[in-house]
């Protein structure tokens, strides 16, 4: 900006000549515009958002695209205290004029409040906090998850046993048992034994470990929520092939007998199925008839499976619907094994998904769940 005395006298159609009537714009001083120079656009911006207040930024806050949304919302969470001379050049640099005399305060507490206030969705909100807030963010884990795990298997191959553990704790089951493959079934069964025996990870170890992995395998990080060891080792082994969860489950056994049953325990593979109430196989049959790539893939997973099991889902449907399914798992000819095994993964994720919404339940039956005519 420059100077109100060397700006240029507006002139022409529908100005008005007492130039003295319109307001003069604001003044850069020397001394301001060196803390502008201080402070990236992105600081800029959220200051402003900050000082003009919640109802004026609300509008400009929905017309932002995510990243735009998060990289302000990160800039402000890291604001702490802004003096008023700041501000004033900040809102002077934008031509408004605004005074206040206390400075404003940007922490992860108000960012998050100013978030939900201006209409941000909540989910959003959530989202772009945990990533703010580092470790306990989710960002670097997923892109993570993202990777080839050949490359994340290639990288960890190295590792100890105990680091390699860590890491994959926090990774999706799928994922990780995908990973796990990659390596040779002594290395996975010492990683997986440590899984099941992890103690909490401390803040500032797990803090350097994303720091490294940040710098060696993606940009941004985050996530810190402690899992169920056995229940986290559980859904990787639903997610191996039947070959490796048989072998990993026999060595698993030999290693630790009580720790083998009680991952067998919560378990689940599509065998069962035969498990589940009628009324609740009902309910994963409506689930399955909502979801196309379910009822696409029903018929390949039947494919593979037992006739007790086939029989299971016919039960569920009308006579002509399970012709129509008997009809289509005949058209499928031969199929591979591994495919049908990535179908059935996939019906089971669905139940899972029930199970976790307390629609069925999918725990094995036991003397203490038996009814009482």
């Amino acid at each position: 900006m420059t100077d109100e005395a060397s700006m240029p006298q507006a002139s022409g159609p529908g100005v008005d000549d007492n130039s003295s009537s319109l307001p003069a714009p604001p003044v850069i001083t020397e001394q301001a515009q060196a803390l502008l120079n201080s402070i990236t656009g992105k600081q800029k911006a959220a200051i402003l958002m900050l000082a003009v207040g919640q109802e004026k930024s609300a509008a400009i806050f929905k017309s932002l695209h995510e990243d735009e949304i998060r990289d302000i919302s990160v800039a402000m969470s890291q604001l702490g205290m802004v003096k008023a001379d700041l501000v004033e050049a900040v809102l002077a640099d934008f031509s408004r004029n605004f005074e206040v005399s206390d400075g404003i305060v940007g922490t992860y507490e108000t960012t998050e409040e100013y978030l939900k206030r201006v209409g941000v969705p909540s989910d959003l909100v959530e989202k772009i906090m945990e990533d703010i807030r580092g470790p306990s963010g989710r960002s670097v884990w997923e892109k993570m998850a993202n990777m080839p795990e050949t490359a994340l298997a290639n990288y960890l191959r190295n590792e100890q046993p105990q680091t390699v553990a860590v890491i994959l704790s926090y990774l999706p089951p799928a994922y990780v048992s995908r990973v796990l493959t990659q390596f040779s079934e002594d290395f996975a069964m010492d990683v997986i034994m440590r899984i099941l025996h992890m103690s909490s990870v401390s803040r500032d170890v797990l803090e350097s470990l994303e720091n490294t992995l940040r710098r060696d395998l993606v940009s941004t990080f985050g996530r810190s929520t402690k899992r169920d060891s056995y229940a986290f080792v559980a859904e990787v082994f639903n997610n191996f092939d039947r070959k490796t969860e048989t072998t990993l489950t026999e060595i698993l056994g030999q290693r630790n007998h009580d720790d083998m049953e009680k991952v067998n325990k919560l378990k689940f593979t599509f065998d069962d199925i035969k498990r589940l109430m009628h009324e609740d196989m009902m309910r994963v049959m409506n689930a399955i008839n909502k979801d196309p790539e379910a009822k696409a893939k029903l018929p390949l997973a039947l494919k593979g499976s037992s006739k007790d099991i086939k029989k299971i889902f016919l039960d569920c449907m009308s006579k002509r619907a399970g012709g129509i399914l008997d009809d289509e798992i005949a058209n499928l000819g031969p199929v591979r094994m591994k495919d049908a095994e990535s179908a059935q993964i996939y019906i089971i994720s669905i139940i899972k998904d029930l199970s976790n919404d307390g629609e069925i339940d999918i725990s094995p039956n036991s003397t203490d769940d038996e009814l009482i005519e």
